[in-house]
């Protein structure tokens, strides 16, 4: 992605690493393409309040069920906040892009080549246990992730890494296959655990088992499935480091499950947990009222934010018959009426998703021009020529458009593309039909595909709808067992491994990948690595505005809706920092910052 910004770093550590490697650039905190926003002498997060009081309790909600403790295997269903067992080897700034800080490494010294960064463990660090963290629990944490046994998405992320090297008893190094300049920064995100966790057992079938891990939680107890307490160390030898300072503030975080989106929106309105993030417009409008409310026993609020809001839609499987037509799905798209349904449906809440990097400078507009044409021209004879003369624009029925000029723009693709209705049917050559079935894991998308199966019959195209078993959802979408699924496509600022995972050819049949869709197109492999390679700020955007392009032409998806800000509702028993952070997730950003009033 981009070079990196660094602070100054002691002398005697840097010339210690420039026997060891090549010539390096040390520092304790890093950035990508900046320089890191706080000083070597800062003691906190400005969004963070460093007098925040320890205490009390919080009370969540999980969807569906769990069996898992273990967050980095593809087996089983992870529990929700296994984020407070681990923590990483450098902190995440939420009010900059993308730079780390100090937490388990207390050092990091990326090569004058970058194609090698070293990290310096803090030797303070302390397991759960006791015991102190070394670059061999490092290096073990790395290996066991990225082999066979770990999650698939690993390979995707640290797939440039050649391999780990032990420096000394605090000192590893990371040796990468080529150039990537975001890779150490990755790396700085990789979460650490003890191998006495895994006992000598395979990791791949560690479920049920209490991580010994590097975070400030620890499981309390549980009932497998239904809830789970974790409880605050006291012992956490972090809490006082200026990236820690503040943060995790409540004695104990509870999760309680509920199967049925239903009873988890009364169950919220009882007292039965704490804080709702609500991601559906007609609960936000119609279900967070009551005596509660108005009494300001529970808070509603909107909460700005800065986030890449990326990508949702209905997206659909090319590695399906039905789907791998770009026309077809072009067609298909045609029918669904944005407008209508944030009317009816949506209470206008929502504007439309024109970009795999929504809200961002990283969108493609207008037709490509510059640089950006000129790193899309050697790809001008695999791309239709819509990529250069036309600007991407999402389907609309605001007026002078309409729904019936839409379906019949469809009915003339579906034409040239050898269908026909016979007896209200639409059929091919073969005369099979078109129809397929959309996989949805919970309630309430129902209502939206309705009105959508409604248009799509109008073409001869039959839409069902099947809301399955959480668990089952997620075993179908790992395997790439449906026809067209719900996908988010979230991001950060600064997109990069995490796109060989969405949209690169190598994911396409690597079970547990988020390509979704089987996106298999040698171009948007090229556009992937280019992004990944970006040297500065400049050329990420350039890389990012082609390939969303490239993206959006190939009718992936029927793109959905994104609001840019956080609605949630709380009970009125917490506190929290005056100042919001830029770029967050609302509740891990809960989680860390907030604390008990009283």
């Amino acid at each position: 992605m981009i070079k990196t910004g660094l602070h100054p770093f002691n002398v005697f550590f840097l010339l210690l690493l420039l026997i060891k490697s090549a010539v390096s650039v040390a520092a304790p905190s890093a950035a990508m393409g900046y320089s890191p926003k706080y000083p070597d002498n800062f003691t906190h997060f400005d969004y963070i309040n460093p007098n925040a009081k320890k205490g009390g309790e919080l009370v969540l909600a999980g969807a569906g069920t769990f069996d898992s403790f273990n967050p980095f295997i593809l087996k089983g269903y992870a529990v929700e906040g296994t984020g407070l067992l681990f923590d990483t080897l450098m902190a995440a700034s939420e009010d900059e892009p993308f730079s780390r800080y100090p937490l388990i490494a207390n050092d990091i010294v990326l090569a004058e080549d970058e194609l090698s960064v070293v990290f310096k463990i803090d030797p303070r660090a302390r397991f759960n246990n006791g015991d102190k963290i070394t670059a061999q629990d490092v290096k073990f944490s790395f290996d066991t992730i990225v082999s066979e046994q770990g999650h698939p998405q690993y390979k995707f992320i640290f797939g440039d890494v050649k391999d780990a090297e032990l420096l000394d008893e605090y000192t590893i190094r990371f040796n990468f296959k080529r150039l990537n300049s975001e890779l150490h920064l990755v790396l700085g995100g990789l979460q650490i655990f003890s191998e006495k966790w895994l006992d000598g057992r395979p990791f791949d079938k560690l479920t049920e088992v209490k991580p010994v891990a590097s975070g400030p939680y620890t499981i309390k107890d549980y009932d497998l499935g239904k809830r789970i307490t974790y409880q605050r160390n006291p012992d956490y030898w972090a809490k006082d480091l200026p990236s820690r300072r503040g943060q995790y503030n409540f004695d104990l975080v509870k999760y309680k499950y509920y199967r049925d989106l239903v009873i988890s929106m009364e169950a919220f309105k009882a007292g039965e947990f704490d804080f709702r993030h609500e991601y559906y417009s007609k609960l936000w409008a119609r279900e967070h009222n009551g005596p509660n409310y108005d009494s300001g026993k529970i808070l509603k609020e909107n909460l700005p934010h800065s986030n890449n809001a990326g990508m949702q839609g209905f997206v659909f499987n090319t590695r399906r018959a039905v789907f791998k037509d770009e026309a077809v799905r072009r067609a298909i798209s045609l029918a669904f009426d944005f407008e209508w349904s944030n009317k009816r449906l949506f209470y206008n809440q929502y504007v439309v998703n024109d970009s795999y990097f929504s809200n961002t400078e990283l969108q493609a507009t207008g037709i490509p021009e510059g640089k950006e044409l000129a790193l899309l021209e050697p790809f001008r004879e695999q791309l239709p020529d819509a990529v250069f003369t036309q600007p991407w624009r999402p389907v609309s029925t605001a007026p002078p458009g309409s729904l019936r000029a839409n379906l019949r723009l469809a009915r003339d693709i579906l034409a040239q593309a050898g269908w026909r209705v016979v007896k209200g049917e639409l059929v091919n050559s073969k005369n099979q039909p078109l129809k397929f079935t959309a996989l949805l894991g919970q309630k309430g998308m129902d209502r939206i595909l309705a009105p959508y199966a409604r248009n799509l019959k109008k073409l001869g195209i039959e839409m069902k709808y099947r809301t399955v078993d959480r668990s089952l959802y997620i075993r179908r979408v790992r395997t790439f067992d449906y026809d067209m699924v719900v996908g988010s496509f979230s991001g950060s600022m600064s997109p990069g491994n995490e796109l060989l995972n969405r949209f690169h050819s190598s994911a396409v049949e690597k079970k547990g990948s988020r390509n979704l869709a089987g996106v298999n197109d040698p171009v948007v492999d090229a556009l992937v690595e280019k992004v990944i390679s970006a040297s500065n700020r400049e050329n990420l955007v350039i890389a990012c505005r082609a390939l969303d392009r490239v993206l959006l032409k190939g009718n992936y998806l029927v793109p959905n809706w994104y609001i840019n800000t956080h609605r949630i509702a709380y009970w009125d028993k917490f506190n929290r920092p005056d100042t919001l952070p830029l770029y967050y997730s609302v509740e891990s950003w809960m989680l860390s910052s907030w604390w008990a009033k009283g």
